[in-house]
Order: structure tokens, then sequence, then C-alpha cells
């Protein structure tokens, strides 16, 4: 793949993987034993979890399969080699500020996981100017409603957002991590939701997670905020988006190949 030509993103939207594309012939399991599917996986994991949040929803899709992958599974990883091809120059960059203040967003993507139904939660936190914690995860409860969905991943950054205090708080060296952290979602109920006192309808496990979420912004740990859609830079984390907007959300990170742009 070092010569490959570039991919414009990892995976475009519509691209849907499930259990469904596993080899089921003898033939199509045979193609399959040569492939280094779990090395390849675990490289782009890597790189992910270290300096490359745009591949954070793709990795954590292509790592479903890892016990039996096919064809469509290993394409659909080496397509993320080639767009690493096209970015390979790309990194985290961050800008000078006067004022410097921890950020969230956070995102899902209702019923998005072909095999399960269930939702994918992602978020995004930036600090001076770029992504310092991100992540793309398949939720744990089948959410009801793109309500519930977008609530779920509110909880994770929140869960997120007071370990990111607390750290910061030990460091000394930020006076603004004692105001609340600022969660942005581009979905007015869950906003509504987690300042106001109604209860929900779902299980007890989904109660506990709306409680901490509404005990945080209480006691003035964090702050959730609706954001317009186009807005809404962690997007990429939960599912696959046309090129510009993905492009678009990807700098706003603070991931560029151009350290002046």
């Amino acid at each position: 793949m070092q010569n490959c030509t570039g991919s414009d993103i990892p995976i475009s939207k519509g691209d849907k993987l499930s259990t469904k594309q596993a080899p089921k012939i003898e033939q199509e399991k045979l193609e399959m034993v040569d492939k280094p599917y779990a090395s390849l996986v675990g490289s782009l994991m890597y790189a992910q979890v270290c300096t490359r949040p745009d591949l954070a929803f793709v990795v954590s899709v292509l790592g479903r399969f890892q016990s039996n992958p096919g064809q469509t599974h290993w394409i659909a990883g080496k397509r993320v080699l080639r767009y690493l091809q096209r970015t390979k120059d790309y990194k985290l960059t961050f800008k000078r500020s006067d004022t410097l203040e921890l950020q969230g967003y956070a995102d899902a993507d209702f019923a998005g996981c072909q095999d399960s139904l269930k939702s994918t939660s992602g978020f995004v936190f930036m600090f001076s100017g770029g992504a310092v914690s991100w992540r793309s995860v398949k939720q744990p409860l089948t959410a009801g409603s793109t309500m519930f969905a977008e609530f779920l991943a509110c909880y994770e950054a929140t869960s997120q957002a007071i370990w990111l205090r607390n750290f910061i708080i030990s460091l000394n060296v930020v006076e603004s991590i004692h105001r609340p952290i600022q969660i942005w979602n581009d979905n007015s109920a869950v906003v509504l939701f987690a300042k106001g006192n109604k209860r929900t309808k779902g299980s007890r496990l989904l109660d506990v997670k709306f409680i901490i979420v509404k005990e945080k912004i209480a006691q003035g740990y964090t702050d959730i905020s609706h954001i317009s859609t186009d807005r809404m830079i962690a997007d990429p984390l939960t599912k696959g988006i046309p090129n510009a907007v993905f492009h678009r959300h990807v700098m706003s990170m603070g991931l560029r190949n151009d350290l002046n742009a």
C-alpha cells in the first residue's frame, strides 16, 4: 500500500458494514486466511488513539468484525490506508490564545449499527484550537429515539469532561477549568431534558445516566447547549458523511497539513 492511490475520505456516506458480509462458504474463508485484518485494525487504532480523531468512527466499525472479517471489511480497511496515504502529512495543530477553555461536542447516529440497530456515540473535546480527547463507540443500550441516542452521547461526553476537568485542575495552569465545561449538542430536546426536571420512561440504567448528566450540570461542572448541525464537529465520529462536510469538520478539529491554514 506504500504507493497506493489516495482516498478522499476513510468511509463514505451510505457505506454499510455488517456481519452479513462475513465469509459464508469455504472458498471465501480461504481467501481471508492470509489477510492480516487484525493487524491492520490494530495499526489503525494506534494512529487513531494518538493523533487521528478523523479515524475514530471507521476504526470503531472495522473493529467489530475482527473475529470473522470478509472481503468487504478488508477492502474497507485498505480504503482507510489509502486515505492515510493522501493525508499522511496531517497533524494536530493548536493555536496560541489569551483564553484557554475546554469545550466538548457530542453527537450520535441513531440506529446506525446494521446488525444490532444500536446507535453510535461520538465526542471530541477542543482546547486551544485542537482536539485533545475524542471517542467513537457503539452505545451499550438500544436507544428508542434520536433524543435518547443523543442523550447517551452527552452522557459519554459528560463522563469524559469530568475526567478532563480533574486532570487539568491537578496541573493548576488553566483558570477557566473551574467554570462549567461547555458541551455542545445539535438536538434541542436533549438540552431541554438535561436542564429540566422531567424523568425518563426508560430502563433503570438509562435513568441513572440521565440523573448523572443533570447532576453535573447542577453542580456547575458541565453545561449542555444547542449548536446547529452544520457546526457539529463530532459528526465524523458517528457516521460516514459527504466529503466536503467531513474535511470541514476535520479541519475544525485542528487536523491539517498547513500550519498557516
